[in-house]
């Protein structure tokens, strides 16, 4: 078994903005020449999420009305008092920082129609996302 990492940097445009990185994925695995294993992609900010779903507009533009309502911009919280952004953190905190997902003949075993999503909450940024392959 081989343990690869690369880093992949993103620079967002919006405080909110949802980004499909399935083939900077696809790519990393292709460039390990592993054939099958596990791939984790790990965000490495606190204000940001990783997730899978479908590559819809009218879905995407749902989910991020959804966490808005989840979590609302300006709710008063003790957070904000430091830096304004505690619903960037409280929203990655319900979604979650990484996603592992299985990967055959150097590409990732999802859904017909899934993706794999980027989402910065607190934007613009420059972003690093490790993406950690673990295979033969």
């Amino acid at each position: 078994m081989q343990i690869l990492t690369e880093i992949m940097e993103l620079k967002t445009n919006n405080r909110v903005e949802i980004i499909d990185i399935t083939r900077s994925v696809d790519a990393a695995l292709a460039e390990s020449r592993l054939r099958k294993g596990l791939v984790n992609i790990y965000s490495k900010h606190s204000t940001s999420a990783i997730f899978i779903n479908e590559n819809e507009s009218g879905l995407l533009e749902d989910y991020l009305n959804l966490i808005d309502k989840l979590v609302p911009t300006d709710d008063n919280y003790r957070h904000d008092q430091i830096d304004n952004n505690a619903d960037s953190h409280l929203r990655s905190f319900i979604i979650g920082n990484n996603e592992t997902v299985p990967f055959e003949n150097g590409s990732m075993d999802l859904g017909t129609w899934q993706s794999v999503f980027f989402l910065d909450m607190d934007g613009p940024r420059n972003r690093k996302i490790t993406i950690t392959i673990m295979g033969e």
